[in-house]
């Protein structure tokens, strides 16, 4: 059982107005081969929900009438989706930019033969979730045995090209926080990881994103569980930084649930915080008016990507 969490309020945190949006995030389903500690989502293995074709086919025809630049495929695990290879393809036909946001140990899953070979034919960026170079910081978050499958993966990927300079074939790690506290700098943490993972197993990668941890979903019940919520909330609200606010994701990204409805992040999406109006916004009125000017929905979660160096699906908003 999670422990139930407090609502989360609105104290202060500045209006923020979309600008034009450039990146459509899609979660196709909540399954997961892992169970981590840190998931927004609640994803695992016992999860059910996944995007039906017709919600697929409304994410090519708005890739195509917005000119969307870049399409970022999560989840869940989202290469357990029975269309995703499809859809990968005909995105990538279309000229958009493909990342998939990749646990790494999916590769070794039953029905993923070749998925590596894969997404370096189609030059998928792959977006890997590693919390740490040792193996029992690793294991300890997301599951037994999950580092060295990850090590195996991440030397997969990199026999493929990618990491490697000149391939075009782009590699990124991701680094979560393993306490309830602010991701370490990046630029440092990013040297020690490139150093360690080429000493101790010749990997190479080519950038490190460090992100906050949510107080939301499974993260933050363990917040709750552990009477740390309150005091993590006041540390995210100290530490907030309004240079990060012209840079936050939900300024130029549409988050999409495996319906077809549409949130200003990720994280609105989980917690049903739909986009300011009425109604709730789906992927198909995309193809009739745009969001620019809109303004995002925001609560006290939203300190979280503010906090520090800032947080993004892309790592620091500054360094």
């Amino acid at each position: 059982m999670h422990a139930v969490l407090p609502l989360l309020q609105v104290t202060g945190f500045p209006a923020l107005h979309r600008g034009e949006l450039d990146t459509l995030q899609v979660n196709l389903g909540y399954q997961c081969n892992q169970t981590c500690l840190h998931c927004h989502v609640n994803a695992g293995p016992n999860r059910k929900e996944m995007m039906d074709e017709e919600t697929l086919e409304f994410i090519l025809q708005v890739l195509a009438a917005r000119q969307i630049e870049t399409l970022d495929l999560t989840g869940g695990a989202p290469e357990l989706h029975h269309k995703f290879r499809d859809l990968v393809g005909k995105a990538a036909a279309l000229g958009v930019h493909v990342i998939d946001r990749c646990n790494l140990t999916i590769l070794f899953e039953q029905g993923q033969d070749g998925l590596a070979g894969f997404l370096a034919d189609h030059k998928v960026e792959v977006v890997a979730s590693l919390p740490c170079y040792l193996s029992n910081n690793v294991d300890r978050q997301r599951g037994k045995g999950v580092f060295d499958k990850s090590i195996a993966a991440l030397l997969q990927l990199n026999a493929l090209g990618y990491g490697r300079e000149g391939t075009g074939l782009t590699l990124n790690l991701v680094y979560n926080p393993q306490v309830p506290s602010l991701p370490p700098d990046q630029a440092a943490l990013q040297a020690v990881y490139k150093r360690e993972l080429f000493e101790r197993f010749g990997i190479v990668f080519n950038q490190l994103f460090v992100i906050a941890n949510m107080p939301i979903q499974r993260f933050g019940s363990m917040l709750i569980s552990n009477g740390q919520f309150n005091d993590y909330m006041r540390l995210l609200k100290e530490n907030f930084a309004t240079a990060n606010l012209d840079t936050v994701m939900c300024r130029n990204l549409v988050s999409v649930d495996w319906q077809g409805y549409l949130y200003d992040c990720d994280f609105n999406q989980q917690l049903g915080l739909a986009l300011p109006g009425e109604g709730r916004p789906h992927l198909r009125d995309l193809l009739q008016t745009g969001l620019q000017g809109n303004l995002v929905s925001v609560a006290d979660h939203c300190y979280g990507c503010t906090a520090g160096q800032g947080s993004s699906c892309g790592g620091a908003l500054y360094n």
